[in-house]
């Protein structure tokens, strides 16, 4: 039998696959990141405009993959929308330490990107739910232009 909070995750998974926010090109994007994930295909094509403050003014992306990693990039794309960088880096490590740790508690300011913490259970699916958090990880180390990451290489944010 499935549980509520299961059932609940599958839904928001689905919903956020079929119908994912933030898709789309940035026309005017200063940083695009290209990331992939060898071990099953997941792509993701990310941009970002930055605000004068700084600030993730505006974030979309594109690609393909699995269910996993197009809900993951359509929650986290809506979640940081409008955020400092030092308010993305938080949530970046929350979300990493959520998918990775099984102590992790669930923090509040990840919404209801707290739902993919199942994933932790499964290590190959957690390359899929974070592969658009690299790429971001990536976008807030630079200001301007391309870059490709890949997540057969190490998170670095602490």
């Amino acid at each position: 039998m499935i549980s509520e909070l299961e059932e609940l995750y599958q839904e928001v998974i689905l919903d956020h696959s079929r119908r994912p926010r933030n898709f789309g090109d940035l026309a005017d994007a200063a940083v695009r990141v290209h990331g992939d994930n060898p071990a099953c295909g997941d792509e993701i094509h990310l941009g970002v405009k930055f605000g004068t403050d700084g600030g993730l003014q505006d974030i979309k992306f594109t690609g393909h993959g699995c269910a996993i990693s197009q809900a993951s990039a359509s929650l986290m794309t809506a979640k940081l929308k409008g955020k400092s960088r030092a308010e993305a880096t938080e949530m970046l490590r929350a979300f990493h330490d959520l998918v990775t740790d099984e102590t992790a508690e669930a923090p509040k300011m990840l919404g209801d990107l707290r739902l993919l913490q199942g994933v932790r259970k499964f290590p190959q699916r957690v390359k899929c739910a974070m592969l658009a958090w690299r790429a971001v990880e990536q976008a807030l180390q630079q200001s301007a232009g391309e870059s490709t990451i890949s997540t057969e290489t190490e998170f670095v944010t602490p």
